[in-house]
C-alpha cells in the first residue's frame, strides 16, 4: 500500500512505527506516516525578500486522473476540514446518463476521502460554505437554507425571507458564525448565528450604485473585527468600494477600480484588491494607507480566478493552473500545475488542491526559520546540532551546550514549539531529542509544555493520516480546541479514535459514546434486540451516558421497541419520560413519573395527558395511581373547580362534588346562578342515603334565598340576601316586620329559645323600650328575665332594665341587689338585703350610698338590729 508524502519529490516513504515517547505514554494502536522527508527540514522552501514560505505536501492521489475538479465548486471546511464539491451549473458538462445526471453534494475528507454524498433536488446552489465548527451551509436561489450539523446528511432548515424568494438569491460569502446573501435586486441579508437564525436586511446600497454601473465583487468583514460589531460588506461598483453595514452605507472615494476581486485577511487588518487591469493593491481595511501593489502582467486579458489570503502575511492569486504568492512588499513567488487550481484559505497559510495532491502553502514560523535556515546560530539550532553530535557520540555535543549554557532554557523552548509546527514525525522526533537533551542538563526546568506537546504531537500526528484526513496545523489545532477537533473525528465515525483521543487528553467521552451508540441504531441491521444488548453492553458503567438520546434515535428511526428498551436503562426520570410521551407511552411514563418522586414530573405527565386523552380516558388512567389522583385533586381545589367536579362525580364522590359545587354557590353574585347550583348540590346530595341531612340543608338554603329575594324586592331599603337565618329574623325585627320574621321563624322552625334572643336583641338595637317593656309583661321568657336586664342595661336604659329585676326570682338576693346597684339604685338594693336580713350587705351599701338613700339604708338597717 502506497503512503502519502508531504514533501515534493518523496514518495513511498516508510511508516516510523514510534511516536514521541512521553512520561504518560499512552498507546494509541495507530498506524501513523511520515510527512516530511528525513534528510532536509527546509525542503519546499523559497525565499520571499526576508522571509521563507514553505509548501508542504499533505496528500496525494486525492481523485482518479480522469476526475475534472474544474466541473466542481468546492468550500473547504476551517482548520483542515472537509471539503465540499458540487458541480458548477454556470459550466457546460458533458452528456450523462440519467443515473449520472442526479445532482449531489460530495463531502471529501482533505485526503480525497469520501465522507457523504448528499443527494441534491431542491433547486439551484448559491451559496456554499462552512461553519467554524465544520456546518455545511447551502443556500439555494429561492433564499432556503440548510445546515448540515454533521458529515451524514442530517440538517436543519430556515428562510432567509425579506422578499428573498421574490428577488432571488445571486451569491453569498461565509464566515465563521454566519453568512451574507447577495440577492438580485442588489440587496445584502446578514444571519449572524446559525443556532437562532435571524436574518436582516442590510443598508440599501442601491441610491450608491450608478444606473450603468453593477456590482462587480464583494466580500465581507466579519463581525468580530468590525467596530460596530456588526458584519461589514465590502462592495465594488464603479470605480469605487461602498461599506455597507446594518444601518448606513459609506463611500470609500476610490479611483481605480472597479475591483474584480476583493480579500479581507484573516485577522480583518488588511484588505486585497484586484483592478481589472490586473493590478493587485494591498491596503488596510479602514482605506487609509496603501501597503504594496503588484502587477500580473496580464493588462485584464485573464484576469486571476481566485484571490486569498495566505495567513496574513501573503496573498494567493490562482488561475485554473497557476498561483501567485505576493509578499509583503510586492514580491512574488510562482507555482504552476498540472491540474486545475483550488484555494482553501487558512488562519495560518492555505491550502492548495488538485486533482493530485492536497498541499499547505504557509510563511515558515519564526522559530522554524531561526533553528533551520542556512548559517543559523540561534541557540535552539545549537541545541538541535548537539544532538546530532551526541548521537554520532561526538565530543563537540558538550561543547555545543556549553555555548549557549547562558540561553539553555531558551533553547529548550524554542525547540518544543518548533516541533509542534513540524509536519514530519522525523523531525518532531529530532527537535523533541534535543528539548529533552537541553533540559535534562538544565537543573530546574519544569517539563510541562515539554509533556504538552508530546500529547499534541501523538494526536496532530494520528489525525492527519490519510485515512482520517484532517490536515491541521498546530496553531490551528490551539485555535479549535482540543474538544472540537474530538467533535470532527465523532462526526466523521471515527470513534475508536475519538475515545483514544479523549483518554489521551483526559477529556470526558461520554459523547463519543453516545454518537456511536446512535449510529449503530441508525445504522446496524441486526434486530432490536441484538443492539439494545450491544449498546447496553459497551455502555454500562460509562459516567454520563445518556440512554434517553439514543432512544430518541431509535424512535425516529421508527424502532419504537427498541428506544423503549433502552429508555429502561436510563436513570433519570426527567429524560425518560418527555421520549415515553412522544412516544406514546403515556401509562408507562405516568409510572415513571410518579415512581421517580418529583411532583413536578409527576404534574407535566398529567397535563400533557389532559390535554391530550379524553376526559374519562384521563381519570380511568389515574383511578388505580393514588399519587396522581392525589396531585389532580389538590391543584384542581385551587385552579380548576369544573375538573375536580369531574374527578369528584367519576369517582363517585358525592359530598365532595356538591362541596366544591356550593363553594361555586357562594362565589357567584347572580343570585338565579347561586340558587342554580345550590339546587344542582342538593339534587347530587339527595342520591345517596348517607347524605340526606346535607341534601336538606342545601334546600333549605336555596328556600331562604327565594325568601331574601321576595324580601329585597318588598323592602328595597335594606339588602338580605346572602344573609343567615338569624341575621334575617333579626334584620325584620329590627325594621318593625315582625309578622315575617314569625314567617321566617315558622318556615325553618327555629327554636324558641333562639329567637326570643334574636327579637330582644333585634329591639334593642331599634331602641323600642315600649315595646320590650309590653313584651316583659309575658309570664313566663323562655331565655329568663336576666337576659332582658342584660341587653337594656348593655344599651345604656337603667330604667328599663331595672324593670326586669323582680322578675328575676330564679336570682339569689346577693345578684338582685347587685342589679339595682348597677341601675344606680340603692334603696332597691338596701331593701333587697333587709329582705334577706344580711346586715353586713346593708353596711356595705351604707357605706357607699349618700344622701336620702343613705337614710333609708340607716332606717332599714336599724330595723334589722334594733340594738
Amino acid at each position: 500500500m502506497s503512503v502519502v508524502t508531504t514533501t515534493p519529490n518523496t514518495t513511498n516513504q516508510a511508516r516510523d512505527p514510534q511516536l514521541p515517547q512521553t512520561p504518560r505514554d499512552l498507546p494509541l494502536f495507530l498506524i501513523l506516516y511520515e510527512v516530511m522527508s528525513h534528510n532536509s527540514a527546509t525542503a519546499g522552501w523559497e525565499r520571499v525578500e526576508d522571509k521563507y514560505y514553505r509548501t508542504i505536501q499533505l496528500y496525494s492521489a486525492l481523485w482518479d486522473p480522469d476526475f475534472d475538479l474544474s466541473d466542481y465548486i468546492v468550500a473547504g471546511a476551517p482548520y483542515g476540514g472537509a471539503l465540499a464539491l458540487y458541480k458548477d451549473e454556470t459550466r457546460i458538462q458533458a452528456y450523462r446518463s440519467s443515473q449520472q445526471s442526479k445532482s449531489s453534494i460530495d463531502i471529501y475528507s482533505a485526503a480525497g476521502r469520501l465522507i457523504r454524498r448528499i443527494s441534491w433536488d431542491k433547486g439551484s446552489i448559491k451559496g456554499l460554505g462552512w461553519s467554524e465548527d465544520e456546518k455545511l451551509l447551502v443556500v439555494t436561489e429561492d433564499g432556503v437554507v440548510r445546515c448540515y450539523y454533521d458529515l451524514q446528511g442530517d440538517f436543519t432548515q430556515f428562510s432567509l425571507g425579506n422578499g428573498a424568494e421574490e428577488a432571488g438569491v445571486k451569491e453569498c460569502r461565509f464566515y465563521s458564525t454566519g453568512f451574507v446573501a447577495l440577492l438580485r435586486n442588489n440587496q445584502f441579508i446578514s444571519v449572524s448565528r446559525y443556532d437562532e437564525p435571524r436574518p436582516r436586511l442590510l443598508a440599501d446600497p442601491v441610491p450608491f450604485i450608478p444606473a450603468t454601473e453593477i456590482i462587480h465583487s464583494w466580500t465581507i468583514l466579519q463581525p468580530s473585527y468590525t467596530l460596530s460589531r456588526h458584519v461589514e460588506v465590502f462592495v465594488s461598483t464603479g470605480t469605487t468600494i461602498l461599506i455597507v453595514d446594518a444601518t448606513e452605507v459609506l463611500d470609500q472615494v476610490l479611483q481605480n477600480g472597479p475591483f474584480v476581486h476583493i480579500s479581507v485577511s484573516p485577522n480583518g487588518k488588511y484588505v486585497t484588491l484586484c483592478s481589472v487591469e490586473g493590478k493587485v493593491w494591498v491596503i488596510r481595511s479602514d482605506f487609509q494607507e496603501k501597503l504594496s501593489e503588484y502587477d500580473t502582467g496580464t493588462g485584464g486579458e485573464e484576469l486571476p480566478r481566485a484571490v486569498e489570503w495566505c495567513g496574513n502575511d501573503s496573498v494567493v492569486l490562482a488561475w485554473d493552473e497557476e498561483v501567485h504568492m505576493i509578499g509583503p512588499r510586492g514580491s512574488v513567488l510562482k507555482h504552476y500545475y498540472d491540474n486545475f487550481v483550488h484555494l482553501v484559505p487558512e488562519i495560518d497559510g492555505i491550502r492548495i488542491i488538485t486533482t493530485e495532491k492536497c498541499e499547505f502553502l504557509q510563511k515558515v514560523p519564526d522559530g522554524t526559520e531561526d533553528i533551520f535556515k542556512i548559517g543559523a546560530t540561534a541557540p535552539a539550532s545549537i541545541l538541535l546540532d548537539a544532538v546530532d553530535q551526541l548521537e554520532r557520540k561526538s565530543p563537540k555535543a558538550d561543547d555545543n551546550i556549553q555555548l549557549i549554557r547562558a540561553q539553555l532554557p531558551e533553547a529548550v523552548d524554542a525547540c518544543i514549539k518548533a516541533a509542534g509546527h513540524e509536519f514530519s514525525v522525523h523531525w518532531q522526533k529530532q527537535l523533541l531529542k534535543a528539548a529533552s537533551f537541553g533540559k535534562s542538563v538544565l537543573e530546574l526546568y519544569s517539563s510541562d509544555e515539554f509533556v504538552e506537546m508530546c500529547e499534541t504531537l501523538r494526536v496532530l500526528n494520528a489525525v492527519r493520516f490519510y485515512e482520517v484526513g484532517l490536515a491541521i496545523t498546530y496553531e490551528q489545532f490551539i485555535r479549535l480546541t482540543p474538544e472540537k477537533l474530538i467533535q470532527r473525528l465523532v462526526n466523521r465515525q471515527q470513534h475508536l479514535l475519538a475515545l483514544r483521543v479523549s483518554e489521551y487528553l483526559r477529556l470526558p467521552t461520554d459523547r463519543i459514546y453516545i454518537h456511536w451508540a446512535c449510529m449503530k441504531v441508525r445504522m446496524s441491521a441486526d434486530d432490536e434486540d441484538t443492539i439494545c444488548r450491544m449498546v447496553v453492553t459497551k455502555l454500562t458503567g460509562k459516567r454520563g451516558i445518556s440512554f434517553e438520546e439514543i432512544a430518541r434515535t431509535a424512535y425516529d428511526e421508527g424502532r419504537g421497541r427498541l428506544a423503549t428498551q433502552l429508555l429502561n436503562y436510563e436513570p433519570r426520570a426527567g429524560r425518560q419520560v418527555p421520549l415515553l410521551l412522544n412516544m406514546e407511552e403515556d401509562e408507562i411514563a405516568l409510572d415513571k413519573a410518579i415512581e421517580s418522586g418529583d411532583t413536578d414530573l409527576v404534574f407535566f405527565v398529567l397535563l400533557h395527558l389532559k390535554k391530550k386523552l379524553p376526559l374519562a380516558n384521563f381519570f380511568r388512567m389515574i383511578n388505580d395511581r393514588p399519587v396522581a389522583s392525589s396531585l389532580i385533586e389538590s391543584s384542581a381545589r385551587e385552579t380548576d373547580p369544573e375538573l375536580l367536579k369531574d374527578f369528584y362525580y367519576q369517582d363517585d364522590r358525592r359530598a365532595d362534588g356538591a362541596h366544591v359545587i356550593l363553594r361555586d354557590s357562594l362565589a357567584q353574585k347572580d343570585l338565579s346562578l347561586k340558587m342554580e347550583k345550590l339546587k344542582l348540590a342538593s339534587k347530587l346530595l339527595a342520591d345517596a342515603k348517607e347524605h340526606t341531612l346535607e341534601a336538606k340543608a342545601l334546600d333549605e338554603s336555596a328556600k331562604l334565598l327565594h325568601m331574601q329575594e321576595i324580601f329585597e324586592k318588598d323592602l328595597q331599603q335594606e339588602r338580605f340576601v346572602g344573609d343567615s337565618i338569624n341575621e334575617t329574623i333579626f334584620k325584620l325585627i329590627r325594621m318593625g316586620y315582625s309578622s315575617r320574621a314569625n314567617k321566617v321563624k315558622s318556615e325553618f322552625k327555629v327554636p324558641e329559645k333562639r329567637f326570643w334572643w334574636l327579637k330582644l336583641r333585634a329591639l334593642v338595637a331599634k331602641r323600642d323600650w315600649g315595646e320590650i317593656e309590653e313584651w316583659g309583661k309575658t309570664k313566663k321568657s323562655p331565655i329568663g328575665w336576666e337576659a332582658f336586664f342584660n341587653e337594656c342595661l348593655a344599651a345604656g336604659n337603667t330604667k328599663a332594665a331595672s324593670i326586669f329585676i323582680p322578675k328575676c326570682t330564679n336570682l339569689p338576693p346577693a345578684d338582685r341587689m347587685d342589679m339595682w346597684v348597677r341601675c344606680g339604685n340603692m334603696v332597691k338594693a338596701g331593701e333587697e338585703a333587709f329582705r334577706a336580713k344580711d346586715a353586713n350587705a346593708l353596711e356595705l351599701l351604707r357605706s357607699k350610698a349618700a344622701g336620702a338613700a343613705a337614710l333609708e339604708i340607716d332606717r332599714l338597717l336599724k330595723q334589722l338590729r334594733p340594738k
